[in-house]
């Protein structure tokens, strides 16, 4: 069946809506959104798909709604909006449209709905608040896209309207992004792989461009990996890696001594021609070279590795 109307309801906008729009609408582009409240729209027809509006959930029917006494659940006993309901049914095929490989589907729908449709959908049944980012709870992405709206004395009777088609820009953006990362981060998931493999037993991982490498890692199991090195624009990275999703420890720190130098002091500090910056958090540094960062790279795990020895040796002592 291809619609050729995508209904939801009139009025005020907000995050569930708009992001059930963003998906229908890549799906069945020729469709026309139908904001309206009225019983002949919100009807169930062969013409049309109807969200967040008309008091029932019926697949078959084509009616997504969640307003409603007995209002559908996840398994886990959460809430759906109908940016859920409507992702449940329909966020498999927008993927295809998007690109996905069939491979990655299963994957990419699963992140893409822990991530980014659940916090949605918790937001808009009242089962998750905003402050819970505290200072942050003005910019989440719900509350963003509610500023949208029209003022309260706005008096144009189309306001309304012209308001969600600007919001609907704005939150396509945010969910094509989002799921366009998520499938980067698979993609990496196999370069990484293949790297960690050829590595073997070396503590510095060397990668072909810069990317998302640490959920591999871990992935991996390689916890005796402790740098990474790749190419950047026109020079070389050399980075850490987080010990923990959260926070910014890391597996090993560069060296102290390199901290906050660039170019010749740095030289200079490490003895290796083309050193050009290290952070002063000592996270992550940069050369002219594959050559120079990579004996950077074997330079600081010497010292990491005499770190590690020494706090062993001290916390040995204590015991």
């Amino acid at each position: 069946m291809t619609p050729d109307f995508l209904v939801t309801h009139s009025g005020g906008f907000h995050a569930d809506e708009l992001m059930s729009s963003v998906i229908l609408t890549r799906l069945f582009p020729q469709a026309k959104i139908m904001r309206s409240r009225a019983p002949e729209w919100i009807t169930p027809g062969a013409d049309r798909i109807i969200y967040d509006v008309g008091g029932a959930y019926d697949a078959a029917a084509q009616i997504f709604d969640h307003h409603q006494r007995g209002a559908p659940l996840r398994e886990d006993g959460q809430p759906y909006s109908s940016f859920g309901l409507i992702w449940k049914h329909y966020g498999r095929d927008y993927l295809v449209a998007s690109g996905v490989p069939e491979a990655h589907l299963e994957a990419v729908h699963a992140s893409f709905d822990r991530s980014f449709v659940l916090p949605v959908d918790l937001v808009d049944n009242g089962a998750l608040s905003p402050s819970v980012a505290g200072p942050l709870a003005g910019l989440t992405l719900p509350a963003l896209l509610e500023t949208l709206k029209p003022v309260f004395d706005e008096t144009d009777p189309d306001a309304d309207d012209r308001a969600f088609h600007a919001a609907l820009a704005i939150a396509r953006s945010f969910v094509e992004a989002s799921v366009g990362r998520s499938a980067a981060k698979l993609r990496a998931e196999a370069v990484v792989h293949q790297a960690i493999v050829e590595t073997g037993e070396g503590r510095v991982l060397e990668l072909p461009m810069g990317m998302p490498f640490r959920p591999a890692i871990v992935k991996a199991g390689a916890d005796h990996l402790q740098f990474v090195v790749h190419p950047r624009d026109k020079d070389w990275c050399l980075t850490g890696i987080r010990r923990a999703d959260e926070g910014f420890e890391l597996r090993a720190d560069l060296p102290a001594a390199w901290a906050g130098l660039t170019n010749g002091d740095l030289e200079a500090a490490c003895g290796v021609a083309g050193a050009t910056f290290c952070h002063n958090g000592r996270f992550i540094a940069a050369a002219k070279t594959r050559e120079a960062a990579l004996a950077m790279a074997e330079l600081a795990v010497v010292e990491a590795v005499a770190v590690g020895q020494g706090q062993a040796a001290v916390a040995a002592q204590v015991a």
